[in-house]
């Protein structure tokens, strides 16, 4: 990938994981371009399948697209941030992140988007005027 593919990706994200909305500025790992859908399933390159994620979002993700929960249930996809409204998923509960959705819920529980370290991450960027986010996709 190009450097005007990765700012571009970076700018479109508002320099914050697409995830959950971290932003970069306050972390000391450089976020990843990751493959929404892999290349082991089928992914390109493309600008659409390229979301911006921390590493913790892409290293949980790894090559998963969907999930399924138990063996009476159908697959569940996971958030696309390319194709899925943020807000239409997820929404904030003070520094938790609330599913809205069978995605949404997926979502949290797959990535770990509750983990303790990340509600502290919420409250560091708090100080700083960075949450909670201002929506990029409404």
């Amino acid at each position: 990938m190009g450097d005007n593919s990765r700012a571009f990706v970076i700018s479109r994200a508002g320099g914050r994981c697409e995830y959950f909305k971290m932003h970069q500025s306050l972390q000391g790992a450089t976020f990843h371009i990751e493959h929404v859908i892999p290349h082991v399933r089928g992914g390109t390159s493309e600008l659409e399948n390229l979301p911006l994620a921390c590493p913790s979002c892409n290293l949980h993700k790894a090559d998963r697209v969907s999930f399924v929960l138990n063996q009476d249930s159908a697959a569940v996809a996971l958030f696309h941030p390319r194709t899925d409204t943020w807000s239409d998923h997820f929404e904030w509960d003070d520094y938790q992140l609330v599913g809205k959705t069978d995605t949404g819920l997926l979502t949290i529980r797959l990535l770990d988007l509750n983990h303790e370290q990340r509600c502290k991450i919420r409250q560091a960027e708090q100080m700083f005027g960075l949450f909670p986010p201002e929506p990029l996709d409404d």
